[in-house]
């Protein structure tokens, strides 16, 4: 295999003006409604009216920890089934670069993120609210399955808000800036997800530092 390309993507301080067409700051959690899609039609013929979209929405913590350089998540709202999923949850990321031979496995801070893989939901927007206030990051980009790497952005948030993002916005869960973190969670119950595994399709990897 050729050398990995390592794509770094700036991250900037989220607000509801530049996270406009991702999603939203939510300060209340309980007020925070998901948007279900309507199941998509397979040919010319169109969906009943009122059905499609009955799914409803799951509830749920987020935990998220970082364990010697490695960033692991688990989303208690919905069951783990796919190839990405080990034991019941994610390797989200490394705050090293996993290629390199002589790797830092710490368990500092991490001052920069690298992640594999990313996703969306076709069926419903998802919410992210942190209990314990701290800073997180949140790597997104708008919807189109002819995604780039360098298309997305990373957006950090100080802890006093939530993340909402629409349907189809390309993401990877949240990203605590230290230790680790429990958020709220709230998304559509059917929980389809299209996924893209970054090293096999693009020979790549993204990259951001940890703060604007």
């Amino acid at each position: 295999m050729s050398s990995i390309n390592n794509v770094e993507i700036p991250i900037i301080e989220a607000t509801n003006d530049n996270l406009k067409g991702y999603g939203y700051l939510v300060d209340d959690f309980d007020q925070c409604e998901i948007e279900i899609a309507k199941w998509p039609k397979q040919g010319w013929r169109e969906i009943d009216e009122g059905t499609g979209n009955e799914g409803g929405t799951t509830e749920g913590p987020f935990e998220a920890w970082w364990d010697k350089g490695i960033l692991y998540g688990r989303n208690n709202a919905v069951e783990h089934k796919s190839e990405y999923d080990q034991d019941g949850k994610y390797l989200l990321g490394y705050s090293y670069d996993p290629n390199e031979p002589n790797k830092n496995l710490t368990k500092d801070d991490p001052e920069r993120i690298y992640i594999w893989h990313v996703n969306y939901h076709p069926d419903g927007g998802q919410l992210f609210f942190p209990n314990d206030k701290k800073s997180f990051i949140s790597p997104l980009a708008l919807p189109g399955d002819d995604i780039q790497p360098n298309n997305f952005i990373a957006f950090y948030f100080n802890g006093s808000q939530g993340l909402y993002i629409h349907p189809n916005i390309w993401h990877e869960g949240i990203f605590p800036t230290q230790g680790s973190a429990i958020f709220k969670g709230k998304q559509g119950k059917v929980h389809g997800r299209v996924s893209i595994d970054l090293l096999k399709e693009f020979n790549s990897l993204l990259y951001f530092k940890i703060s604007p």
